[in-house]
């Protein structure tokens, strides 16, 4: 192949060729798939090379592929609590290296590893003004342990940089100071011009497809893999188009094109596909408005949601304080490599889309799931499904809103829809209205930059005013660190008078994501979080209703307090500096109380076994082996559709009534203060008892059995799940989960499947698996098994005393095939059927082979030290 250079600046740099290689092709293939090309023809050669080229030209026949392509990105993203147990593992492997006499310092990232601390805040304290500094002072009390730890990680670890609380979450981050679009770095001697690409330990990683990186989200095993030198092995996807035209109308925000998507794509079962926008709507879209649409892909079901390069990536860069002559290079680079986006251009799609932007109106989602769209007037026709009856006639609505929070991660990223709030608070604060004091309110913006524009535009004393100071930079509600609900809604919870509702401008209303009290929730967008937290009602239609009164009794109606879109731009131009974001940031990173935490600095970490938030994981171990295999199993738990990651291994506060408590407790812990489940993600003996410790879980083994409980079948008592599962592996007896629809949807944990791991679980039987859990249950050794069609759990009538029989025998394991399943019926009977293995690559089957990713790791460290 006849290398290939890019002209720039006087100085030439190579690349690798897309338009030299595809000819007219080039323009029929989707923008990811010509990405994916760069990257087989810049990490690969010979055969394996053409092998590349061949499946993604091959791809257009049809508009899909069963090929398998690897793909090496540049960096890998983290957050805290996915970092923190990822670290750990690293640590944990270090020992186990030592022990077998290797050198444990040889342990290394490959790849540049960058960790943002953002998932830890909680809203402890709210509509005050020294409610920032409080809740700061709290997560470093509560965290200095964990955050001690991670210091020590990013100073005995190359390639790994911490950026500390106060610098913003991971996807903002992301976007205003780590995304380069496109960068250069040195190969075989030559300066190479490349796209930046990457992943992140999140779900919501494609965030940054707004701005034309391509980049998805993946659990924290297959990252851990890819940090070590391997690719990550991807079959070809399929690519769904989403084709964009007109403009959206007045009043219309971005967060109701993203609530739109979501309907329209989860209506056609999209699943780990990748989305891709095109068509003439899409420049009337800024940057920012991009963002919020492609963070939102995990809702819709995809791997990423993706916009190409083009003059709104550049403002973007250029808004955000990147160098002009770096700015010219992403122009020159995309146009050259054919990656800059043509509205005009139709590429081959594996299926399509067509959205009419002018259609789309104001929405609000929920009151479950993020795909169930509706009319912003119809939060009280949705709550009506909900069934609630008062015990008897109390001080609040039978709805009420408990949390009005905006929220860092889909929608404070577009400094619009910040704007559009604030505007809706001064209008608010003007007429006198205030927050009823039942509502819990907060905003917690994705970047330190949003409180620079904000009180540069003069809203940040009207947000204040009404309500809605800023609490924080984290993910907080969204993520569910909602901290403790006002008095008022606690007694109406406790007193049956009312069903509270949780209002937020995030992506997740999932029951007890937000808070474990708090069943009911709707999305939406910011200034509508605003509106529906002055009226305190959920149960309320703001197309009719007033929002509420003024202290004189005047009704103030939605339309008067929703700002003009001319409005907002000039809000927008006159708050927002280019210089904000870059020394925002600069002075979030030189926290004192960070840098003045005591960091070790030895190869191994100095374990505390006294420690209840670190401790050595048991899996991290070279003897951990294959699970695969032929073998009768008890089903530890029978679940239905739709259980989540939260349900598995939740992160919301540990309730202190639970066993995990008491745990907690006898290990001197105070009950009081035991902060939230993912704080802990470093110490195993706590993450396995949190293991579907979720009040709305319900194990159809045992459907009457108390939260965090399975039957026992042999001896017929009911004991917490850990318990039983460890009365199972000492009577030698392995353990499978039987599920429905979508499991695992939701957070890229880990710990979803860490726990299970633990458990003893060696295949999870479900009709469907979200994308990430499916990689995370892989990594961790467990096999994922498709149940056929018409075999839901209720149809298999699981019963106590049935065994499931399964023959996954380790030398027939490979991408996609039938795995024989019989279900032995406690009367004798036997039903056999066929499962598919949920197993898409060759690695995946690999990893299975040697019990995970773990293992992989160690064994192939050992490997290269003995070679060199």
């Amino acid at each position: 192949m006849v290398p290939a250079y890019l002209r720039y600046q006087e100085q030439s740099y190579r690349l690798a060729d897309l338009p030299g290689t595809c000819g007219a092709a080039l323009t029929r293939l989707p923008v990811v798939l010509r990405l994916l090309l760069e990257n087989i023809l810049r990490h690969t050669d010979g055969e394996e090379r053409q092998a590349g080229i061949n499946a993604i030209l091959g791809w257009l026949e049809r508009g899909t592929s069963e090929a398998e392509i690897a793909f090496q990105p540049c960096r890998v993203l983290m957050h805290d609590t996915t970092s923190t147990p990822a670290l750990v593992d690293i640590a944990a492997m270090r020992d186990a290296l030592a022990e077998a006499g290797h050198d444990p310092a040889l342990l290394n990232p490959g790849l540049p590893v960058d960790v943002s601390v953002d998932h830890s805040l909680a809203v402890e304290f709210f509509a005050r003004r020294d409610a920032l500094e409080l809740n700061l002072a709290t997560e470093m009390r509560r965290n200095g342990e964990r955050y001690r730890f991670m210091r020590w990680a990013s100073t005995v670890m190359k390639g790994v940089r911490i950026h500390p609380p106060g610098t913003g979450i991971m996807h903002t981050i992301n976007l205003e100071q780590l995304a380069t679009v496109v960068t250069t770095e040195e190969r075989d001697g030559e300066r190479w011009v490349v796209p930046d690409v990457m992943i992140g330990t999140d779900s919501h990683t494609p965030m940054i497809n707004g701005i034309g990186v391509l980049g998805w989200g993946v659990g924290g095993l297959e990252a851990q893999t890819v940090m070590f030198g391997m690719p990550t092995m991807l079959r070809v996807p399929d690519v769904i188009g989403v084709r964009l035209r007109g403009r959206m109308p007045a009043g219309v925000l971005a967060t109701d094109l993203a609530l739109t998507v979501t309907q329209r794509l989860r209506a056609i079962s999209v699943s780990g596909e990748f989305v891709e926008f095109f068509g003439p709507g899409v420049p009337a879209l800024s940057a920012g408005e991009r963002a919020v649409v492609a963070n939102m892909a995990p809702e819709y079901g995809a791997s990423t949601g993706f916009f190409p390069v083009d003059a709104q990536t550049l403002a973007y860069l250029r808004g955000t304080g990147r160098g002009e002559v770096h700015v010219a290079m992403v122009e020159a680079y995309a146009k050259r490599n054919g990656l800059w986006f043509d509205p005009d251009n139709e590429p081959v799609y594996t299926r399509v889309v067509d959205i009419d932007l002018a259609a789309i109106r104001m929405h609000i989602a929920g009151p479950r799931r993020p795909q169930d769209l509706l009319d912003y007037s119809e939060a009280a026709r949705a709550l009506e499904g909900a069934g609630f009856m008062p015990r008897h006639a109390g001080g609040l609505p039978r709805h009420p809103v408990a949390v009005a929070a905006i929220t860092s991660c889909t929608n404070t990223s577009d400094p619009a829809l910040l704007v559009a709030a604030g505007l809706v608070a001064r209008r608010a604060r003007a007429l006198g209205l205030r927050v009823p004091a039942w509502v819990k309110t907060s905003l917690s913006p994705g970047s330190p930059a949003a409180a620079e524009y904000l009180r540069r535009a003069g809203l940040l004393e009207d947000l204040e005013a009404v309500g809605f100071g800023i609490v924080g930079y984290g993910c907080a509600t969204c993520i569910g660190n909602t901290g403790p609900l006002t008095p008022p809604i606690q007694r109406a919870i406790a007193d049956g008078e009312s069903q509270p509702v949780a209002i937020l401008s995030g992506n997740r209303n999932f029951p007890g994501r937000v808070h474990p009290d708090l069943n009911l929730g709707f999305l939406m967008s910011p200034p509508l979080v605003i509106a529906f937290g002055l009226a305190g009602n959920a149960e309320i239609d703001l197309s009719q209703d007033p929002v509420q009164a003024t202290p004189n009794g005047k009704p103030v109606y939605l339309h008067e307090l929703w700002p003009a879109p001319e409005e907002i731009a000039e809000c927008v131009e006159r708050g927002v500096e280019r210089g904000d974001f870059p020394r925002a940031f600069a002075l979030a990173s030189r926290s004192p109380e960070w840098h003045a935490l005591d960091v070790p600095v030895a190869p191994r970490f100095p374990w505390d076994p006294a420690s209840t938030a670190l401790r050595r994981p048991p899996f991290a171990s070279l003897a951990e082996g294959s699970q695969l295999g032929a073998y009768a199993a008890y089903p530890l738990l029978v679940l239905g559709d739709d259980i989540t990651t939260d349900h598995i291994s939740p992160a919301s506060a540990i309730p202190k009534d639970s066993f995990v408590a008491d745990f907690l407790v006898d290990k001197g812990d105070d009950r009081d203060d035991l902060n939230v489940f993912a704080s802990r993600r470093g110490n195993w003996e706590v993450m396995v008892r949190a293991a579907f410790y979720n009040k709305t879980l319900r194990n159809l083994l045992h459907p009457l059995a108390p939260v965090g409980h399975t039957l026992h079948v042999p001896s017929g008592e009911v004991a917490p799940i850990f318990e039983v599962a460890a009365r199972y592996r000492r009577e030698g007896a392995p353990v499978v989960l039987v599920a429905g629809e979508r499991y695992g949807t939701g957070s890229s944990r880990d710990w979803a499947a860490k726990g299970q791991r633990l458990l003893g679980i060696r295949a999870v039987l479900a009709m469907s698996f979200e994308r990430i859990h499916r990689s995370n249950l892989i990594g961790m050794g467990i096999l994922p098994l498709r149940l056929p069609g018409e075999l839901s759990p209720a149809a298999l009538r699981i019963a106590p005393g049935d065994r499931i029989e399964i023959e996954a025998l380790p030398e027939r394991m490979e991408p996609r095939c039938k795995v024989p399943v019989r279900l032995v019926r406690v009367n004798g009977t036997v039903e056999s059927f066929e499962a598919t293995a949920a197993v898409e690559t060759r690695l995946e089957t690999e990893l299975l082979r040697q019990g995970g990713v773990i293992p992989h790791i160690l064994r192939g460290t050992i490997s290269a030290q003995a070679g060199s």
